[in-house]
Protein backbone atom coordinates (compact mmCIF):
# COMPACT_ATOMS: atom_id res chain seq x y z
CA UNK A 1 0.00 0.00 0.00
CA UNK A 2 1.01 3.64 -0.37
CA UNK A 3 1.80 5.48 2.88
CA UNK A 4 3.55 8.58 4.18
CA UNK A 5 6.80 7.47 5.83
CA UNK A 6 8.96 9.48 8.22
CA UNK A 7 12.64 9.37 7.21
CA UNK A 8 14.02 12.06 9.51
CA UNK A 9 13.77 15.75 10.29
CA UNK A 10 11.62 17.47 7.65
CA UNK A 11 11.97 14.42 5.43
CA UNK A 12 8.78 12.50 4.68
CA UNK A 13 7.96 10.54 1.56
CA UNK A 14 4.99 8.71 0.09
CA UNK A 15 6.15 5.22 -0.76
CA UNK A 16 5.07 1.59 -0.83
CA UNK A 17 5.00 -0.28 2.49
CA UNK A 18 3.56 -3.66 3.51
CA UNK A 19 -0.24 -3.66 3.58
CA UNK A 20 -1.94 -3.15 6.92
CA UNK A 21 -3.77 -6.38 7.83
CA UNK A 22 -5.80 -8.15 10.48
CA UNK A 23 -3.34 -9.44 13.12
CA UNK A 24 -5.64 -10.39 16.01
CA UNK A 25 -9.27 -11.55 16.20
CA UNK A 26 -10.29 -8.20 17.74
CA UNK A 27 -8.81 -6.14 14.87
CA UNK A 28 -10.68 -4.16 12.23
CA UNK A 29 -9.17 -3.17 8.87
CA UNK A 30 -10.05 0.25 7.45
CA UNK A 31 -9.73 1.71 3.96
CA UNK A 32 -8.70 5.24 4.90
CA UNK A 33 -10.72 7.93 3.15
CA UNK A 34 -9.70 10.98 5.24
CA UNK A 35 -6.69 11.56 7.49
CA UNK A 36 -5.49 14.89 8.84
CA UNK A 37 -2.09 16.46 9.34
CA UNK A 38 -2.02 17.51 13.00
CA UNK A 39 0.08 20.11 14.75
CA UNK A 40 1.41 17.26 16.90
CA UNK A 41 2.71 15.61 13.72
CA UNK A 42 4.91 18.66 13.22
CA UNK A 43 6.87 17.93 16.41
CA UNK A 44 7.88 14.63 14.82
CA UNK A 45 8.31 16.13 11.36
CA UNK A 46 10.73 18.69 12.78
CA UNK A 47 12.84 15.92 14.35
CA UNK A 48 12.12 16.94 17.94
CA UNK A 49 10.92 13.54 19.12
CA UNK A 50 12.14 9.95 19.26
CA UNK A 51 10.12 8.98 16.18
CA UNK A 52 11.90 6.14 14.37
CA UNK A 53 12.65 6.46 10.65
CA UNK A 54 10.49 4.16 8.56
CA UNK A 55 7.31 4.70 10.61
CA UNK A 56 4.00 5.67 9.00
CA UNK A 57 2.55 8.90 10.43
CA UNK A 58 -1.07 9.87 10.95
CA UNK A 59 -3.31 9.68 14.03
CA UNK A 60 -6.47 11.52 12.82
CA UNK A 61 -8.22 8.86 10.76
CA UNK A 62 -11.59 8.04 9.21
CA UNK A 63 -12.56 5.37 6.72
CA UNK A 64 -14.60 2.39 5.60
CA UNK A 65 -14.43 -1.00 7.26
CA UNK A 66 -13.29 -3.59 4.71
CA UNK A 67 -12.46 -6.55 6.97
CA UNK A 68 -13.11 -7.60 10.56
CA UNK A 69 -11.47 -10.11 12.89
CA UNK A 70 -13.32 -13.21 14.04
CA UNK A 71 -13.99 -11.72 17.51
CA UNK A 72 -15.50 -8.46 16.25
CA UNK A 73 -19.28 -8.46 16.66
CA UNK A 74 -20.47 -4.83 16.58
CA UNK A 75 -18.61 -3.25 13.69
CA UNK A 76 -19.56 -4.48 10.22
CA UNK A 77 -17.89 -4.45 6.82
CA UNK A 78 -19.10 -1.35 5.00
CA UNK A 79 -19.46 0.80 8.13
CA UNK A 80 -17.97 4.28 7.96
CA UNK A 81 -16.03 4.84 11.18
CA UNK A 82 -13.83 7.43 12.84
CA UNK A 83 -11.10 6.37 15.26
CA UNK A 84 -9.90 8.27 18.33
CA UNK A 85 -6.21 9.07 17.98
CA UNK A 86 -5.66 7.23 21.28
CA UNK A 87 -5.82 3.45 20.97
CA UNK A 88 -7.32 1.82 24.05
CA UNK A 89 -8.16 -1.68 25.20
CA UNK A 90 -11.44 -0.86 26.97
CA UNK A 91 -10.83 -3.11 29.97
CA UNK A 92 -7.87 -1.79 32.01
CA UNK A 93 -8.32 0.36 35.12
CA UNK A 94 -7.98 3.63 33.25
CA UNK A 95 -10.14 2.64 30.29
CA UNK A 96 -12.93 1.47 32.59
CA UNK A 97 -12.76 4.88 34.28
CA UNK A 98 -13.14 6.60 30.90
CA UNK A 99 -9.48 7.68 30.79
CA UNK A 100 -8.82 6.11 27.40
CA UNK A 101 -5.90 8.43 26.61
CA UNK A 102 -4.02 6.65 29.39
CA UNK A 103 -4.64 2.99 28.53
CA UNK A 104 -2.35 0.77 30.60
CA UNK A 105 -2.10 -2.27 28.35
CA UNK A 106 -1.44 -1.27 24.74
CA UNK A 107 1.90 0.46 25.31
CA UNK A 108 3.55 -1.41 28.21
CA UNK A 109 5.51 0.81 30.54
CA UNK A 110 3.66 3.94 29.44
CA UNK A 111 0.09 5.11 29.95
CA UNK A 112 -1.31 5.77 26.48
CA UNK A 113 -1.05 4.50 22.90
CA UNK A 114 -1.69 6.14 19.53
CA UNK A 115 -1.41 5.62 15.79
CA UNK A 116 1.83 6.73 14.15
CA UNK A 117 3.15 8.65 17.13
CA UNK A 118 6.53 8.81 18.87
CA UNK A 119 6.68 6.96 22.17
CA UNK A 120 3.08 5.74 21.97
CA UNK A 121 3.53 2.19 20.81
CA UNK A 122 4.34 0.31 17.60
CA UNK A 123 1.07 1.13 15.84
CA UNK A 124 1.40 2.48 12.31
CA UNK A 125 -0.44 5.63 11.33
CA UNK A 126 -3.30 6.24 8.96
CA UNK A 127 -1.69 8.56 6.43
CA UNK A 128 -1.89 5.51 4.22
CA UNK A 129 -4.36 3.59 2.11
CA UNK A 130 -5.23 1.12 4.90
CA UNK A 131 -5.14 1.09 8.70
CA UNK A 132 -5.26 -1.69 11.27
CA UNK A 133 -7.47 -0.77 14.25
CA UNK A 134 -6.84 -2.84 17.41
CA UNK A 135 -9.88 -3.64 19.57
CA UNK A 136 -12.06 -2.47 16.73
CA UNK A 137 -15.39 -2.81 18.53
CA UNK A 138 -14.17 -0.41 21.20
CA UNK A 139 -12.12 2.01 19.10
CA UNK A 140 -14.34 2.48 16.04
CA UNK A 141 -17.01 5.15 16.28
CA UNK A 142 -19.69 4.25 13.75
CA UNK A 143 -20.97 7.20 11.74
CA UNK A 144 -24.50 8.00 10.52
CA UNK A 145 -25.69 7.66 6.95
CA UNK A 146 -24.56 11.22 6.17
CA UNK A 147 -20.93 10.18 6.78
CA UNK A 148 -19.83 10.83 3.20
CA UNK A 149 -21.70 14.13 2.98
CA UNK A 150 -20.17 15.44 6.23
CA UNK A 151 -16.87 13.54 6.15
CA UNK A 152 -14.77 16.67 6.62
CA UNK A 153 -16.67 17.38 9.83
CA UNK A 154 -16.65 13.83 11.16
CA UNK A 155 -12.90 13.36 10.66
CA UNK A 156 -12.37 16.14 13.21
CA UNK A 157 -13.78 13.71 15.82
CA UNK A 158 -10.52 11.77 15.68
CA UNK A 159 -8.64 14.42 17.65
CA UNK A 160 -8.98 18.19 17.40
CA UNK A 161 -12.70 18.66 18.10
CA UNK A 162 -12.68 16.42 21.21
CA UNK A 163 -9.31 17.88 22.24
CA UNK A 164 -10.63 21.44 22.03
CA UNK A 165 -13.71 20.40 24.01
CA UNK A 166 -11.48 18.60 26.53
CA UNK A 167 -9.48 21.78 27.08
CA UNK A 168 -12.60 23.69 28.13
CA UNK A 169 -13.51 20.75 30.38
CA UNK A 170 -10.04 20.74 31.98
CA UNK A 171 -10.42 24.48 32.61
CA UNK A 172 -13.73 23.85 34.39
CA UNK A 173 -15.72 26.08 32.06
CA UNK A 174 -19.40 26.69 32.81
CA UNK A 175 -22.06 28.51 30.75
CA UNK A 176 -21.90 32.28 31.03
CA UNK A 177 -18.18 32.42 31.79
CA UNK A 178 -15.47 34.21 29.83
CA UNK A 179 -12.70 32.18 28.22
CA UNK A 180 -9.30 33.10 26.81
CA UNK A 181 -7.61 30.69 24.39
CA UNK A 182 -3.90 30.93 23.64
CA UNK A 183 -3.25 29.66 20.12
CA UNK A 184 -5.44 29.91 17.03
CA UNK A 185 -4.16 26.76 15.39
CA UNK A 186 -6.68 23.99 14.71
CA UNK A 187 -6.90 22.86 18.36
CA UNK A 188 -7.10 26.41 19.68
CA UNK A 189 -9.88 27.20 17.22
CA UNK A 190 -11.69 24.06 18.34
CA UNK A 191 -11.32 25.11 21.98
CA UNK A 192 -12.79 28.51 21.13
CA UNK A 193 -15.57 26.85 19.10
CA UNK A 194 -16.29 24.43 21.95
CA UNK A 195 -16.50 27.30 24.41
CA UNK A 196 -19.01 29.01 22.14
CA UNK A 197 -21.07 25.82 21.86
CA UNK A 198 -20.97 25.43 25.65
CA UNK A 199 -22.39 28.91 26.25
CA UNK A 200 -19.40 31.10 27.05
CA UNK A 201 -20.29 34.75 27.50
CA UNK A 202 -17.07 35.92 25.85
CA UNK A 203 -14.29 34.05 24.05
CA UNK A 204 -10.93 35.69 23.37
CA UNK A 205 -8.27 34.08 21.15
CA UNK A 206 -4.60 35.09 21.30
CA UNK A 207 -2.36 34.56 18.27
CA UNK A 208 -0.40 36.56 15.71
CA UNK A 209 -1.33 34.92 12.41
CA UNK A 210 -3.92 37.13 10.67
CA UNK A 211 -5.57 34.27 8.76
CA UNK A 212 -6.11 32.27 11.94
CA UNK A 213 -7.35 35.27 13.89
CA UNK A 214 -9.87 35.91 11.11
CA UNK A 215 -11.21 32.39 11.57
CA UNK A 216 -11.56 33.01 15.29
CA UNK A 217 -13.51 36.16 14.57
CA UNK A 218 -15.76 34.31 12.12
CA UNK A 219 -17.03 32.01 14.89
CA UNK A 220 -17.77 34.93 17.19
CA UNK A 221 -14.55 35.06 19.22
CA UNK A 222 -12.58 38.24 19.93
CA UNK A 223 -9.19 38.09 18.18
CA UNK A 224 -6.17 39.32 20.16
CA UNK A 225 -3.00 39.97 18.17
CA UNK A 226 -0.08 39.67 20.58
CA UNK A 227 2.20 41.65 18.26
CA UNK A 228 0.09 44.74 19.02
CA UNK A 229 0.74 44.80 22.74
CA UNK A 230 0.77 42.57 25.79
CA UNK A 231 -1.91 39.87 25.40
CA UNK A 232 -2.29 39.85 29.18
CA UNK A 233 -3.12 43.56 29.23
CA UNK A 234 -5.50 43.13 26.29
CA UNK A 235 -7.39 40.36 28.12
CA UNK A 236 -7.52 42.41 31.31
CA UNK A 237 -8.87 45.39 29.36
CA UNK A 238 -11.60 43.20 27.85
CA UNK A 239 -12.60 41.86 31.28
CA UNK A 240 -12.67 45.14 33.24
CA UNK A 241 -9.38 44.27 34.92
CA UNK A 242 -10.64 41.06 36.48
CA UNK A 243 -9.24 38.51 34.04
CA UNK A 244 -10.93 35.68 32.19
CA UNK A 245 -12.84 33.07 34.16
CA UNK A 246 -11.13 30.24 32.28
CA UNK A 247 -8.02 29.84 30.15
CA UNK A 248 -7.05 27.31 27.48
CA UNK A 249 -3.43 26.57 26.55
CA UNK A 250 -3.38 25.25 22.97
CA UNK A 251 0.19 26.06 21.91
CA UNK A 252 2.59 23.94 23.95
CA UNK A 253 6.31 24.15 24.41
CA UNK A 254 7.01 25.57 20.95
CA UNK A 255 5.46 28.93 21.81
CA UNK A 256 7.33 31.90 20.35
CA UNK A 257 7.42 35.51 21.41
CA UNK A 258 6.71 38.41 19.04
CA UNK A 259 10.40 38.47 18.04
CA UNK A 260 10.27 34.82 16.97
CA UNK A 261 12.24 33.40 19.88
CA UNK A 262 11.04 30.12 21.37
CA UNK A 263 9.69 30.63 24.88
CA UNK A 264 8.36 27.28 26.21
CA UNK A 265 6.84 28.75 29.39
CA UNK A 266 5.37 31.89 27.85
CA UNK A 267 1.76 30.86 27.29
CA UNK A 268 1.43 29.07 30.63
CA UNK A 269 2.69 32.05 32.58
CA UNK A 270 0.62 34.50 30.54
CA UNK A 271 -2.48 32.46 31.35
CA UNK A 272 -1.69 32.58 35.06
CA UNK A 273 -1.51 36.37 34.77
CA UNK A 274 -4.69 36.89 32.74
CA UNK A 275 -7.03 34.32 34.33
CA UNK A 276 -8.84 35.67 37.39
CA UNK A 277 -8.13 34.53 40.96
CA UNK A 278 -9.69 31.07 41.59
CA UNK A 279 -10.15 30.62 37.84
CA UNK A 280 -9.26 27.46 35.90
CA UNK A 281 -6.72 26.67 33.20
CA UNK A 282 -6.80 23.73 30.77
CA UNK A 283 -3.59 22.65 29.03
CA UNK A 284 -3.72 20.50 25.89
CA UNK A 285 -0.74 22.05 24.11
CA UNK A 286 2.09 19.51 23.99
CA UNK A 287 4.77 19.51 26.68
CA UNK A 288 7.24 16.63 26.91
CA UNK A 289 9.78 15.60 29.60
CA UNK A 290 12.64 15.56 27.08
CA UNK A 291 11.97 18.69 24.99
CA UNK A 292 12.05 21.26 26.52
CA UNK A 293 12.13 19.41 29.85
CA UNK A 294 11.80 21.65 32.90
CA UNK A 295 10.41 25.15 32.37
CA UNK A 296 10.24 28.22 34.66
CA UNK A 297 6.65 28.08 35.91
CA UNK A 298 5.25 31.01 37.94
CA UNK A 299 4.11 28.85 40.84
CA UNK A 300 4.01 31.81 43.20
CA UNK A 301 1.38 33.73 41.26
CA UNK A 302 -0.51 30.54 40.46
CA UNK A 303 -0.65 29.62 44.15
CA UNK A 304 -1.40 33.14 45.31
CA UNK A 305 -4.37 33.40 42.92
CA UNK A 306 -5.78 30.04 44.01
CA UNK A 307 -6.08 28.85 40.42
CA UNK A 308 -6.64 25.29 39.22
CA UNK A 309 -5.04 23.57 36.23
CA UNK A 310 -5.89 20.42 34.32
CA UNK A 311 -3.54 18.88 31.77
CA UNK A 312 -3.10 15.95 29.42
CA UNK A 313 -4.26 14.38 26.19
CA UNK A 314 -7.97 14.16 25.50
CA UNK A 315 -9.85 10.99 26.32
CA UNK A 316 -11.52 11.16 22.93
CA UNK A 317 -14.09 8.46 23.63
CA UNK A 318 -15.47 10.56 26.50
CA UNK A 319 -16.69 13.10 23.96
CA UNK A 320 -16.74 11.77 20.39
CA UNK A 321 -20.22 10.20 20.43
CA UNK A 322 -21.90 13.37 21.70
CA UNK A 323 -19.89 15.58 19.33
CA UNK A 324 -20.79 13.25 16.45
CA UNK A 325 -24.44 13.88 17.27
CA UNK A 326 -23.91 17.65 17.22
CA UNK A 327 -22.46 17.31 13.72
CA UNK A 328 -25.24 14.99 12.56
CA UNK A 329 -27.98 17.39 13.67
CA UNK A 330 -26.24 20.43 12.19
CA UNK A 331 -25.42 22.05 15.53
CA UNK A 332 -21.65 21.83 14.91
CA UNK A 333 -19.55 22.18 11.77
CA UNK A 334 -15.89 21.88 12.80
CA UNK A 335 -14.71 21.63 9.19
CA UNK A 336 -14.51 25.44 9.12
CA UNK A 337 -10.84 25.04 10.09
CA UNK A 338 -9.94 23.14 6.89
CA UNK A 339 -7.86 25.14 4.44
CA UNK A 340 -6.64 22.39 2.10
CA UNK A 341 -7.68 18.93 0.91
CA UNK A 342 -4.93 16.96 -0.80
CA UNK A 343 -4.38 13.48 -2.23
CA UNK A 344 -1.93 11.35 -0.30
CA UNK A 345 0.73 11.90 -2.97
CA UNK A 346 0.87 15.59 -2.04
CA UNK A 347 1.27 14.96 1.70
CA UNK A 348 4.95 16.09 1.79
CA UNK A 349 3.90 19.42 0.28
CA UNK A 350 1.15 19.71 2.89
CA UNK A 351 3.64 19.10 5.70
CA UNK A 352 6.06 21.68 4.34
CA UNK A 353 3.47 24.47 4.10
CA UNK A 354 1.75 23.62 7.39
CA UNK A 355 5.09 23.49 9.22
CA UNK A 356 6.05 26.91 7.82
CA UNK A 357 2.69 28.35 9.01
CA UNK A 358 2.28 29.73 5.50
CA UNK A 359 -0.58 32.16 5.05
CA UNK A 360 -3.84 30.31 4.54
CA UNK A 361 -2.56 26.87 5.65
CA UNK A 362 -4.70 26.16 8.71
CA UNK A 363 -5.73 22.50 8.57
CA UNK A 364 -4.82 19.91 5.94
CA UNK A 365 -6.95 16.85 5.16
CA UNK A 366 -5.47 14.03 3.08
CA UNK A 367 -7.62 11.66 1.05
CA UNK A 368 -5.69 8.41 0.37
CA UNK A 369 -8.60 7.01 -1.65
CA UNK A 370 -8.36 9.94 -4.07
CA UNK A 371 -11.78 11.53 -3.44
CA UNK A 372 -12.13 15.25 -2.64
Amino acid sequence: MQALVYNGARDVIVTEVPDARIERPTDVLIRVTSTNICGSDLHMYEGRTTMEPGRVLGHENLGEVIEIGSAVDRVRVGDMVCMPFNISCGHCKNCEAGLTAFCLTLNPGTAGAAYGYAGMGPYEGGQAEFLRVPYGDFNCLRLPRDAREKENDYVMLSDIFPTGWHCTELAGMRPGESVVVYGAGPVGLMAAYSAMLRGASKVMVVDRHPDRLRLAEQIGAIPIDDTKGSPVEQVLDLTAGEGADRGCECVGYQAHDAQGREQPAMTLNNLIRCVRPTGGIGVVGLFTPEDPGEIPFDMGTFWNKGQKMGTGQANVKAYNRQLRNLIHTGRAKPSFVISHELPLAQAPEGYEHFDARDEGWTKVVLHPDGHR
